[in-house]
């Protein structure tokens, strides 16, 4: 929710929308199961219709039959299918579209989450490159369904100088402004405050940064026939001014966007292609987090993907720099995020008010 060292954010799960509608489930899975079996086919392709691709077609197929066949056959295979990842309730949600929590341009979402990022990069210094190692962590707890806060740091080690030790504090609130679910739209507004003086004295600032963002995400599934295989491609933005407290300390205004590329909405709501794990779950994007202070932009093109289930998801991007100020080499991100509100949904992923 804070600096694209830190991210975090999903939806609400009041009402999020599986792969396959579940009334539709008994037609998708065929009428010809008996009448004898109607009320144990029913129940089974419900839960099947929460399965991806070939999990829910076998789990269908083993519906078909006698009443004393259909229920071990499907149990069994829901069994199986729950070892593989599903999206039904994973992070920020807007009608078939799951936004994933991005590394560095920060989603649409709010929720019961934890952040966890590795980056390295190395950028221009009062007296050469300095090669930089960043340790980060963010957590977000939902106040109610559409409010959360946050709080997020990082341990900071770099070269020429040498230096180590905890940057600033941060906090932060996020409220999920409106979602449009037939167009896969999702908005928010939130607040980020960089805390000055509460890192170490050789890596931190010693003033404030105060950050209004509005964040949206727009997914392409409202697309006709004809451009079908486009409606996995969803694009995230967020904008917002950075105003320091400290005198003759110069503001900037940061933005990004990414754009990616969904494989389980192209197996679940496009054309199953059959894809194996872990390439089933995985979203290819490309993020572009920039920054214009005094008159100069800054910023890096970061391709990669994400892995995303729904307790989690990890991913891994490349930091290309734009120009010689943003950096000298390519750098790297590495993320771990944890989904609290569908680990522990009774406990420490429910929102303190409902």
């Amino acid at each position: 929710m804070h600096t694209p060292a830190t991210r975090g954010g999903s939806a609400p799960r009041a009402a999020p929308r599986t792969a396959f509608a579940l009334a539709a489930a008994p037609a998708r899975c065929g009428a010809s199961a008996a009448s004898a079996t109607v009320s144990v086919t029913t129940s089974v392709a419900a839960f099947a219709a929460r399965l991806p691709g070939a999990a829910f077609n076998a789990a269908c197929n083993a519906t078909v039959g006698a009443a004393s066949l259909a229920m071990p056959a499907a149990l069994l295979t829901a069994l199986i299918a729950l070892g593989a990842p599903s999206l039904a309730h994973a992070h920020a949600i807007a009608g078939d579209r799951v936004f994933p929590s991005t590394l560095a341009v920060d989603d649409p979402g709010v929720g019961d989450e934890a952040d966890f990022e590795y980056g390295h990069q190395r950028v221009p210094g009062d007296n050469g490159d300095q090669s930089v190692n960043t340790f980060s962590f963010e957590y977000d707890k939902l106040i109610t369904p559409r409010l959360a806060v946050s709080v997020d740091g990082g341990y900071v080690m770099q070269n020429n100088p040498g230096a180590r030790g905890f940057d600033n504090f941060g906090v932060g609130l996020k409220y999920l402004l409106y979602v449009n679910e037939p167009h896969e739209l999702m908005t928010s507004i939130g607040v980020n405050a960089e805390l000055g003086g509460t890192g170490s004295r050789a890596i931190a600032d010693n003033f404030s940064t105060i950050s209004p963002t509005v964040y949206v995400g727009k997914g392409m599934g409202d697309l006709p026939d004809s451009l079908a295989y486009l409606r996995p491609v969803a694009v995230t933005a967020e904008a917002g001014p950075a105003l320091t407290t400290g005198a003759g300390q110069p503001n900037a205004f940061d933005y990004g966007f990414t754009v990616q590329y969904s494989l389980p909405y192209l197996q679940q709501h496009v054309h199953d292609t059959g894809l194996p794990q872990p390439f089933a779950n995985l979203i290819p994007l490309v993020e572009i987090p920039l920054s214009r202070s005094q008159g100069q932009t800054t910023g890096t093109v970061n391709p990669g993907f994400i892995w995303m289930n729904r307790y989690g998801q990890f991913g891994i991007e490349a930091q290309i720099p734009l120009n010689r100020a943003s950096g000298s080499h390519v750098g790297i991100l590495v993320q771990a995020h944890l989904f609290f509100d569908d680990i522990a949904p009774a406990t420490l992923g429910k929102p303190l008010f409902q």
